[in-house]
């Protein structure tokens, strides 16, 4: 990075770690697309529009507001009218820099957490799409479960810790990420594991099968179907971990209609679901719960035992499960779905083999994360 920019991922890390250097995040972009999507902890001034005529009035007449002992990291969508941001703020004796790639660089940053209270469980997180993935182990073995297209995250996670990567996994066919497990697992020449309701047109897929197992070291990762997100949605026990992928979130569980929207097929799929949750639910209170997605959680890593999951009242859907009420969570589902994930149908369709990802792979991502039934 030049002395004007500062990387994504260098905020990133600046955000979590550097107290002694404190970064202020100041976002250019117009207030809609920001209250869409926007950096945790970020400050909005809704100038995109006047920044693009090389308009620097209203970011002048706020300039007093702007800290002037903190260096200030500039965010707008590409890069672009942040950079004129920056450099005015420059000119006015503030230390700004530009973000390198906006919001589309944000999108790419990876967060790795290990999880202390279950054993051998790597949570990788990607704050700028709500997307989570995971590097479960024993035994300097490891499979890899939902990972993102950016395949050397992975490939960094295992060398750093000397594990061999022996799998790669899909909770169930992504509709808002292009999954990197089929490149991945072909890299390194392992088994792609998936439930052969969600494979489509992919071949060469080791089909996952309920109450079968995939051998990690000395431990089991444990195949649970949990259908209704998707028809061939699973999720996983390791140990005391259950990887819930898009079946139960913290606050909320997977909707069920990215498949057919059709009202019917909603309901079918939604008590579907329903019987999903009610399985996941039997585990003891212990278990602890570590989804595929998350919304505006604060906590990291994402996890929270089943048992303070089930006390809380943020998860309205799972407090109808737990109460056996099932015409409630199918009504309030039916009832409160929100925009689809943004291009999630040419999404699901590179992940069913149905079609090859092109150059702009890479923004069919971009934006806020929707697979959450509201």
């Amino acid at each position: 990075m030049s002395n004007t920019t500062i990387s994504p991922a260098d905020v990133s890390r600046r955000l979590q770690t550097d107290d002694s250097a404190p970064l202020f995040v100041l976002d250019v972009r117009n207030e809609a697309e920001y209250g869409e999507w926007q950096i945790e902890k970020s400050t909005n001034l809704p100038i995109y529009d006047e920044l693009l005529e090389y308009d620097y009035s209203t970011l002048e007449s706020h300039v007093d507001e702007l800290p002037e002992e903190t260096e200030i990291a500039v965010m707008c969508v590409a890069g672009i009218t942040s950079a004129r941001a920056a450099e005015f703020l420059r000119t006015h004796g503030f230390d700004a820099k530009s973000v390198a790639d906006g919001m589309n660089g944000w999108g790419r940053v990876h967060r790795q957490y290990e999880v202390d209270d279950v054993d051998g469980v790597v949570q990788i997180v990607r704050p700028g799409t709500g997307c989570v993935s995971y590097l479960v182990h024993d035994d300097g073995e490891a499979v890899v479960v939902d990972p993102s297209q950016y395949i050397d995250e992975y490939l960094s996670a295992a060398d750093e810790r000397g594990l061999e990567i022996v799998g790669i996994a899909d909770t169930h066919a992504h509709a808002d990420h292009v999954s990197g497990a089929r490149r991945l697992a072909g890299e390194l020449d392992v088994p792609y594991y998936l439930h052969e309701a969600d494979t489509g047109a992919l071949d060469s897929v080791t089909e996952l099968v309920d109450g079968e197992s995939i051998a990690i070291g000395e431990r089991d990762l444990d195949v649970i179907y949990t259908p209704g997100h998707t028809p061939g949605s699973v999720s996983f026990e390791f140990g005391d971990a259950l990887l819930s992928g898009d079946t139960l979130f913290l606050r909320s569980v997977g909707r069920p209609d990215l498949e057919d929207s059709a009202e019917d097929a909603v309901r079918t799929a939604a008590s579907q679901l329903f019987d999903s949750l009610e399985r996941v639910t039997k585990l003891d209170d212990e278990r602890v719960v570590l989804p595929g997605h998350f919304s505006d959680e604060s906590i990291r890593p994402l996890a929270t035992d089943l048992g303070d999951l089930r006390a809380e009242t943020t998860n309205q859907l799972l407090s109808y499960v737990e109460a056996g009420d099932e015409e409630a969570f199918v009504e309030t589902i039916v009832d409160s779905l929100a925009d689809e994930p943004a291009n999630y149908n040419e999404i699901k369709q590179i992940n069913w083999g149905n079609e090859q990802p092109g150059s702009d792979v890479e923004e069919l991502e971009l934006g806020p994360n929707n697979c959450a039934a509201n």
